[in-house]
């Protein structure tokens, strides 16, 4: 069984839901994120989403972008990101699943990428700029490799479009919180708790949430109706402050991640 399949079918029967924290491959250094895969299980990770940097991402914010533009500045490749997971499956037991933009995996050719990814150790992968009603080959190649490519959901997506997530939706569906981009909010939108229960109501696919939270009260009312809760910008804002600081930017994440975790624990 996939490892995302597993981790979310123990969690359901636990009635918990999943912790998912986002952090930039190679930011601020590789061994960084080789540490961080190695120890996040520890801190209260259930699965992790690792994004793949990118000179010009289209749904990150700015602190998820310049936390891309570091990484690209030191001469990060993405054979380094495979390399990276690679490494740290020594120790980490954990889902990881690549956040990438349609464009490296154009480059790279949907079938390479894909085998590279199971080669390094990835579960599977979220693809933002792919839309679901042109990605019908990846899906089917993604089926044959056992490979889960997470849709995603908005407030604003078209009723056809979410049919298609319904009907293609394996391992998890992403569902963005914010219209916007990454970035932490003060609050989340009125409507988010009653989007979840019309969503869920029509796929038995775990629906995670994202984009805005950044807090425990926030992480804590979104276990309660949600399968997973998704952390990234607060987690890489913490961590460049560290490096900046000259402060450890690994024990920054993992105790913020051990927060934020507890904090989704609470409702369940």
């Amino acid at each position: 069984m996939n490892r995302i399949d597993a981790r979310f079918k123990d969690l359901g029967a636990r009635g918990r839901a999943a912790f998912i924290p986002f952090f930039t491959a190679g930011d601020p250094a590789p061994e960084t994120t080789v540490e961080l895969l190695r120890r996040v299980q520890d801190a209260g990770a259930d699965v992790v989403e690792l994004g793949f940097p990118y000179s010009d991402p289209i749904a990150d914010g700015p602190t998820i972008q310049d936390s891309y533009h570091r990484a690209l500045r030191r001469g990060l490749r993405v054979g380094e990101v495979f390399d990276m997971v690679r490494q740290a499956r020594d120790r980490c037991e954990l889902p990881i699943v690549a956040m990438a933009s349609y464009s490296l995996v154009f480059r790279m050719g949907m079938e390479d990428f894909m085998d590279r990814c199971l080669a390094a150790g990835l579960d599977g992968a979220t693809v933002p700029d792919l839309p679901v009603d042109e990605a019908e080959p990846f899906f089917t190649m993604a089926k044959e490799r056992d490979f889960r490519l997470v849709c995603f959901a908005t407030p604003a997506t078209s009723e056809h479009r979410r049919e298609l997530v319904i009907e293609h939706a394996h391992g998890f569906i992403y569902y963005i919180a914010v219209r916007g981009t990454t970035g932490e909010r003060t609050e989340l939108p009125p409507d988010l708790v009653d989007n979840l229960a019309a969503l869920k109501r029509r796929t038995e696919v775990p629906v995670t949430v994202g984009f805005g939270i950044s807090r425990p009260d926030q992480a804590a009312a979104v276990a309660g109706h949600a399968d997973g809760v998704i952390v990234g910008s607060a987690i890489v804002k913490r961590m460049a402050a560290a490096a900046n600081a000259r402060e450890d930017p690994v024990e920054t994440a993992l105790g913020f991640i051990r927060t934020m975790a507890a904090a989704t624990r609470e409702t369940n």
